[in-house]
């Protein structure tokens, strides 16, 4: 390895240097298009929702290392299974630390039904604190309870979910705690090798010591002319693991024999499976910082191999690493193949990459309207339907990695507004930004982000994890009047949550000749650090009804569903159909 002086000198490294000036314009010609009437608007109502809860990570001022820099995940999360969203915001710490009993920690906010959240932590059992990462759930023991697992620098933690509003934490008889040395972040709960029981896969960033890592003064590390912590180029990237679960509660260490550490595995961060080859198996899609992302095909016995670059999902549209933190699938063009956005640093734009089938991808970033921005350095993302038309639209969450930006004026600053794209169903998307109110447009330092419907009134909305701040919960106001349907999955034969479940939904909106195909899976974990509502949401227009719904479980059972009325919640059970429904009221005319 090249000494330190000669690696990091730039920190993370610019993909596309960018003059202020091209900025400044972009920017100012996003605010002055005239404005347009979504339908939604997006407001942030996490205090008086009762979210309270600061999140605490590193320095707030200057950082000394890089851990000070990623943030945390968020998780929408039935964990009482009532049919109500409830919140787990993952917390951080500070190098200097706490007095006992003072040390933040993660937070579970149970959903009141009527918008509002109480704070159940320590009830719970689920006040932990450290160097909190990523957040993922999921069933691993079938017992219909979706468990919880969080991400550490440091050990991991498992919490079993005992079904009556408390946890266990089953970290080390599991075998998933880890040995305490390792920087661990995005996860996902998968079942790679379909035998009905989900397995783990998690992320690792670096090899880090901080008795030993190199402080802003070592190199000096700068960027931009200011001093700021060093990394991760020239420091020693981590190795993703794999853990299979061996059906008793426990789960064995198969990263070798998987072929996961054969492949490129350094500076992983956001973490999404998938079937992006349609052949049934889920995949794994990792996003690198500094370097080529990965993306593990599944070899349907046992192992993986990484194809990323043959794929086309590895690099830039000209061929270059980029820095990747969050990474999200949706079929947004309606071709049957998921599709992915992710992520990037700073003087970088956005990833878009289209499938053109059997994971074979083409990056259409520019022609597909993101290419844009490079002033903002994004973090959580995630494909949604904001507006509930049948189509895929994006939004990217930002904010600097360092707080030493507030010191240069060529900069988007190190709070920074979100960026939303609405889907315009040609192959492109239009930025929306500055016309879906405050929730997107105020600047935060914000990281990770998840999607679901907390209040349960059809539309979309997102909370998102800052650094140093509160955390946002950004309440969709639709005027749309259209229509949706959202479906729970419940395997029997396949993993009880029916991760890895694909649901395709077909109806007939008005004014189409063709039929309206859409796509959708049960994703564990995705974005950056972060967990979705695990029931499946299609918006529908003003379709009257679902004509069809297939869902093809893990299992490769196949089950089909006609003629379901839309505005419900229905619960599918594998071999079973629909054995339940929830009716709420229907689309609010919401004033924005």
């Amino acid at each position: 390895m090249l000494p330190f002086e000669k690696v990091l000198s730039l920190a993370l490294p610019l993909r596309k240097q960018e003059a202020s000036s091209p900025s400044a314009t972009v920017s100012a010609q996003s605010s002055a298009k005239p404005a347009q009437n979504l339908g939604v608007t997006f407001l942030n109502v996490a205090r008086e929702s009762g979210l309270n809860a600061k999140t605490i990570y590193g320095g707030e001022h200057k950082n000394k290392y890089l851990l000070e820099t990623t943030g945390c995940g968020v998780a929408f999360y039935d964990y009482d299974n009532d049919g109500w969203l409830d919140i787990f915001l993952v917390n951080g710490t500070r190098l200097e630390g706490f007095p006992s009993g003072q040390e933040p920690t993660n937070h579970l906010f149970k959903n009141n039904r009527d918008g509002t959240f109480t704070d159940v932590t320590a009830k719970a059992g689920l006040a932990h604190s450290g160097w909190g990462q990523g957040v993922c759930i999921g069933d691993y023991d079938n017992d219909g309870f979706d468990d919880l697992f969080v991400t550490y620098f440091g050990k991991n933690v498992l919490y079993h979910n005992n079904g009556n509003g408390t946890f266990t934490d089953v970290s080390e008889k599991a075998g998933v705690a880890g040995n305490g040395k390792r920087w661990n972040t995005g996860c996902a709960f998968v079942d790679y090798d379909r035998d009905g029981r989900l397995d783990l896969f998690v992320a690792n960033y670096i090899d880090m010591d901080l008795r030993t890592a190199p402080v802003p003064e070592s190199g000096p590390c700068l960027y931009k002319g200011v001093m700021v912590a060093c990394g991760p180029p020239g420091l020693m990237g981590g190795k993703n693991i794999l853990y299979h679960n061996n059906g008793d509660g426990t789960f064995t260490d198969v990263s070798e024999k998987s072929g996961i550490l054969k492949a490129n595995g350094t500076y992983g961060l956001g973490v999404l499976t998938a079937d992006l080859d349609n052949d049934g198996w889920p995949d794994i899609y990792v996003a690198n910082d500094s370097t080529a992302s990965a993306l593990y095909q599944n070899k349907k016995n046992g192992t993986f191999s990484d194809i990323a670059l043959e794929a086309g999902c590895a690099l830039s549209a000209d061929g270059k690493p980029q820095a990747g933190m969050g990474i999200s699938a949706a079929d947004y063009d309606l071709d049957g193949n998921l599709d992915l956005v992710k992520t990037n640093f700073a003087g970088d734009t956005p990833s878009l990459y289209h499938n053109l089938g059997g994971a074979n991808f083409e990056d259409t970033t520019f022609q597909g309207g993101l290419g844009k921005h490079t002033q903002y350095l994004g973090w959580g993302c995630g494909f949604f339907d904001m507006d509930n038309d049948g189509w895929a639209d994006i939004l990217i969450c930002n904010g600097h990695v360092y707080p030493e930006v507030e010191q240069l004026k060529t900069e988007a600053g190190y709070p920074q507004r979100k960026l939303l794209y609405k889907n315009l169903r040609n192959g492109r998307l239009d930025d929306v930004s500055y016309d879906a109110g405050p929730g997107i447009s105020t600047p935060v330092a914000a990281r990770g982000c998840a999607f679901g419907d907390f209040d349960n009134d059809g539309d979309l909305d997102v909370v998102v994890n800052t650094v140093n701040d509160f955390p946002q919960l950004l309440r969709c106001d639709s005027t749309t009047g259209n229509n949706w349907i959202k479906i729970k999955v419940i395997g029997t034969k396949s993993n009880r949550s029916g991760i890895g479940a694909r649901i395709k939904c077909i109806t007939h909106l008005p004014g189409e000749k063709a039929l309206h195909p859409q796509i959708d899976e049960v994703h564990s974990g995705g974005g950056y650090f972060s967990q979705n509502d695990l029931r499946v949401h299609f918006g529908i227009g003003k379709a009257e009804k679902v004509e069809l719904l297939e869902v093809r479980w893990p299992s490769g059972a196949v089950e089909t569903l006609r003629d379901i009325q839309p505005n419900q919640v229905i619960f599918v059970k594998e071999g079973e159909g629909i054995v339940r429904s929830m009716t709420f009221d229907p689309p609010r005319a919401k004033k924005p």
